[in-house]
């Protein structure tokens, strides 16, 4: 019997699949922009948190929405003047295009967070990957499972 990460196909299914799909574009906002310049950036490009970088490539963070809703709950409107560093998670959790999505879906369920920076061998962030990515990719296999256990039926 197939191990259940596996697919119908005997073969589990991996971030590297998840970016064929999705792409391996990332935006990312320096450590010193402002967390206005972030939410103006969150808002052009409709997602829900940035990579905080140097670079584009190094990873010094990450800043979500609730980062943000959090903290001008806390401290007021005056968050919006400083750096984005003030209100980053600075201890990122990333992971590899080999890992297995259900594993990174565990992860992201678990520690509670919604996007996961992908990062190469040299640890040099390639893309990046939210739960809405993990759960399509898997609402995909479930149908292409469906679809292929249909045609075998119908033989």
């Amino acid at each position: 019997m197939a191990d259940r990460r596996e697919c119908a196909y005997g073969f589990p299914m991996l971030i590297s699949d998840v970016l064929r799909n999705k792409g391996q574009g990332v935006v990312t906002v320096r450590p010193d922009a402002t967390v206005a310049t972030l939410l103006a950036l969150l808002n052009e490009h409709r997602v829900g948190a940035l990579v905080v970088s140097e670079g584009g490539s190094d990873i010094k963070g990450i800043v979500s929405e609730r980062d943000v809703v959090r903290r001008l709950h806390a401290d007021g409107a005056d968050v919006l003047d400083g750096p984005v560093s003030a209100i980053m998670t600075a201890d990122v959790v990333t992971c590899g295009k080999g890992e297995e999505v259900e594993k990174l879906a565990e992860t992201m369920t678990e520690q509670h967070f919604r996007h996961v920076p992908v990062v190469d061998e040299d640890g040099q962030m390639i893309a990046i990957v939210s739960i809405g990515d993990v759960v399509k990719s898997r609402i995909n296999q479930l149908q292409a499972e469906r679809d292929h256990l249909h045609a075998y039926i119908q033989q």
